[in-house]
């Protein structure tokens, strides 16, 4: 069944006044989710009741089946032009403009597609990886995913054909196929090891951020003057603990997304609207 968003209806102009107070007053940290991209073409994983609406990798499945592998690199390779072609959207280049202008600290994004640094934001964290790099579970060997799907097109020439048919790309690059297909795909094995555990270098569900990434997060989300959520349900809680942190320290929230968030009790600010319809405006009154 197709999950249907409520109308759009006009932005709250008092909640978006607030707004614009708020990122005026600079250092302003950003964490974004799908909600993001979905305007570049890439969908996200849950429909807006918060329902998952299809089944991601999970980490424990990728890291010990070869059968997980191969039905996951299969499905990556069909949907990799698809994914890597998508552009930034006019929201991506509203959070590279606020950051030209002085009022963004840092953006931490959840989402694994590099569109903010192609919109021009430079200060980004990546909770969660980037499928532009593919890393050897064995040997650490890291490669640029280009080249491994290069490489998959040598050693299985014909599985591109006929699949412009496909559902639409999913939030991590790939789509479904035929198990027949699957069945027969040959996955990439590493150039140093010979391994065949190569793994897109981002955290599937069921895996856990690094240490290291996770504590950096914390600290520029408390030494910001707000915390701006962009585009995301806080559903999952690598990114709802940093909402939870600056709601801990008394650092101001502001939400802005389409429908509820687990956020809700520790958010500020809520503005119940497109990311699209709602920065673009902002960044014109900030004088961008």
């Amino acid at each position: 069944m197709a999950h249907t968003l409520p109308p759009r209806t006009p932005v709250d102009p008092l909640a978006l006044g607030e707004l614009r107070e708020l990122l005026a007053d600079g250092d302003v940290v950003v964490l974004t989710g799908a909600g993001m991209s979905t305007a570049s073409g890439i969908p996200d994983y849950r429909g807006p009741d918060g329902t998952r609406r299809v089944q991601p990798m999970q980490h424990g499945e990728f890291v010990s089946s070869a059968e997980g592998r191969q039905r996951y690199w299969a499905r990556a390779f069909a949907g990799w032009g698809r994914f890597a072609a998508a552009q930034p959207n006019a929201a991506h280049r509203a959070v590279a403009d606020l950051e030209r202008l002085g009022l963004l600290r840092h953006v931490i994004t959840q989402n694994v597609d590099g569109l903010h640094q192609r919109a021009g934001s430079r200060r980004v964290l990546e909770l969660h990886g980037t499928l532009a790099a593919v890393t050897c579970l064995d040997c650490g060997e890291r490669t640029s995913r280009d080249l491994v799907q290069q490489w998959l097109v040598d050693a299985n020439p014909d599985v591109l054909t006929g699949l412009d048919g496909l559902a639409q790309v999913r939030p991590d690059g790939d789509v479904a196929l035929p198990e027949a297909l699957v069945a027969t795909f040959r996955t990439p094995r590493c150039l140093v090891c010979g391994g065949d555990r190569l793994k897109p270098d981002v955290v599937f569900f069921g895996g856990s951020v690094a240490k290291d990434v996770v504590e950096r997060a914390f600290g520029l989300v408390e030494g910001a003057s707000a915390l701006l959520v962009l585009g995301s349900s806080l559903r999952v809680m690598s990114g709802y603990r940093f909402v939870r942190r600056a709601a801990r320290d008394g650092i101001p929230v502001a939400v802005v997304t389409r429908g509820s968030t687990r956020g809700d009790a520790e958010t500020t600010l809520r503005l119940d609207a497109l990311v699209g319809d709602v920065l673009p405006g902002l960044v014109a009154d900030l004088g961008g």
